[in-house]
């Protein structure tokens, strides 16, 4: 998704206008590309904010455009002929893309958060990879370092046995890839089923092939986001029914259209916003165009007919219990037999108990939930330090709504970024989550993870993790309880 939005930049029909008109006036093509990209990136800096940060994602196509008019290779991260860890103040999303595993090592940037374009890029990957890590700027060329992307740290000059120690987490992890694939599950046999978000059908063979127990989140949005008119019926029903026969008899949860913010939908709400973010997206737009709800409830359903699949649906950004209510009855008129919510902003956390009343489940998204709990845009680079789903606040937040989940016999899940973090699975776990999602290439690190802690293990971790009073020092303090077993 974050390489078709940056890709889609290069599409806007006012740019490609742009171009053409400097071409006609007789200047060079890559003249044209560079003075018509400049111009709208400055429009977009202007505009501050999110919008303001993609100006530089401008100037990578700009300079990847320019670079196939001249025949030339485009510009990216450069070679030393040997392998390395790449230290950086960020990338651009194709850079990340693009990176080569056999040379690069490990990725450090200096800014960025957890739910950052770079961080979701890297982890989609396998890259290992801490970002926002402000001293790294003083590294030089030739410094040793360790990174260790599952506690977040970069140590620079390390010792023999903080090699040592290194070397056996690289084996260990290592032996976690080459492991049989089994159900997700805890120490003491509990059950945690470990689920995939995927963006597309087509990733659904390979969440397979890596050990997936289903789909804990599919995002509809690339069906909407390349068109400049919502899909038919049936072009949904085809793109559905791909997704669901690949999960025979498993369960798979789809979000419905999560429009807004950073995915605008001039089709759905066309209205220019001061802030997005707080504005009108998830359900609020589905609302505002009920016509857009209703062709892809009808799509689900035929798809669900067509497979045997366990389906289940979810409606986007749900502040409040009224707005339960209503997608669950229009999720059940047409067919949906499991209608749910995504808990993603603080008041849905709060209401729980009485939101998960009327909904099958809860599946909470800690990307959106930590922005709206810290108030910083998990897309603005300036607050990066912010996004930062140990944070306790975050924590309480998944403890009341598991705790809701519990007292109505609901399940509550996790499907952001945070369930791929594999010592923060343990402490959600503890925390009451029933499911964990997450990209596919982290599912056999975590499912390792998790078999090393009984369920009254991972209540004790996330007790330590709740008692902090910042992001660091959860982690830390869950680090410090998962190293020191409680003696019987």
């Amino acid at each position: 998704e974050v390489l078709e939005a940056q890709a889609m930049m290069a599409e806007d029909p006012a740019l490609e206008d742009e171009v053409a008109s400097r071409l006609a006036a007789g200047k060079t093509g890559e003249f044209a590309v560079h003075d018509a990209f400049a111009s709208f990136r400055d429009s977009l800096a202007a505009m501050g904010g999110y919008l303001g940060e993609r100006a530089a994602d401008l100037d990578d196509v700009a300079q990847r455009v320019i670079a196939r008019l001249r025949g030339v290779a485009a510009p990216g991260v450069p070679d030393p002929g040997h392998p390395f860890v790449l230290v950086a103040k960020d990338l651009a999303p194709a850079d990340t893309a693009l990176l080569d595993l056999d040379k690069v090592l490990a990725l450090v940037t200096t800014e960025g958060g957890p739910t950052s374009h770079t961080a979701i890029l890297a982890r989609e990957k396998s890259i290992v990879a801490v970002v926002g890590v402000t001293a790294a700027s003083g590294l030089a060329d030739g410094d040793a370092v360790i990174v260790d992307a599952a506690a977040g740290i970069v140590t620079t000059e390390p010792t023999a046995d903080e090699v040592a120690q290194a070397e056996r987490r690289e084996a260990d992890r290592a032996a976690a890839a080459d492991a049989p694939i089994t159900p997700g599950a805890l120490a003491d046999g509990t059950a945690v089923p470990l689920l995939a978000n995927l963006g597309k059908p087509a990733d659904a063979a390979k969440a397979v092939e890596l050990g997936a127990e289903g789909v804990g989140l599919f995002r509809t949005e690339f069906l909407f986001l390349s068109s400049s008119q919502a899909p038919t019926v049936d072009e949904q029903t085809t793109a559905y029914t791909e997704l669901l026969a690949a999960f025979p008899g498993k369960k798979v949860v789809v979000r419905a259209l999560d429009a807004g913010a950073d995915k605008p939908l001039a089709f759905l709400n066309d209205a220019h916003e001061q802030n997005p973010a707080l504005g009108l997206r998830g359900l609020r737009a589905l609302r505002a165009s009920e016509d857009i709800l209703r062709e892809q409830l009808t799509a689900l359903a035929n798809a669900d007919a067509a497979t045997d699949a366990d389906l289940w649906v979810m409606a986007p950004m749900v502040s409040t219990v009224e707005e339960t209510e209503y997608f669950v009855t229009i999720a059940k008129e047409y067919g949906i037999k499991t209608a749910g919510v995504m808990v993603e902003v603080p008041s849905s956390a709060l209401l729980a108990d009485k939101v998960l009343a009327h909904a099958d489940f809860a599946s909470i998204g800690t990307n959106d939930l930590t922005q709206y709990t810290l108030a910083a845009d998990r897309l603005l680079g300036s607050v990066a330090s912010f996004q930062d789903p140990w944070h306790p606040a975050v924590l309480q937040l998944v403890k009341a709504t598991a705790d809701g989940g519990a007292h109505n016999s609901k399940p509550v899940g996790i499907c952001g970024e945070a369930a791929a973090d594999p010592l923060l699975a343990v402490v959600l776990v503890g925390l009451g989550a029933t499911t964990l999602s997450m990209a596919p290439t982290a599912l056999a690190d975590v499912r390792a993870t998790l078999l090393n802690h009984s369920l009254d293990d991972a209540k004790r971790i996330a007790e330590a993790a709740l008692a902090a009073s910042d992001a660091a020092s959860a982690r830390a303090a869950a680090q410090d309880a998962a190293a020191h077993p409680k003696e019987n």
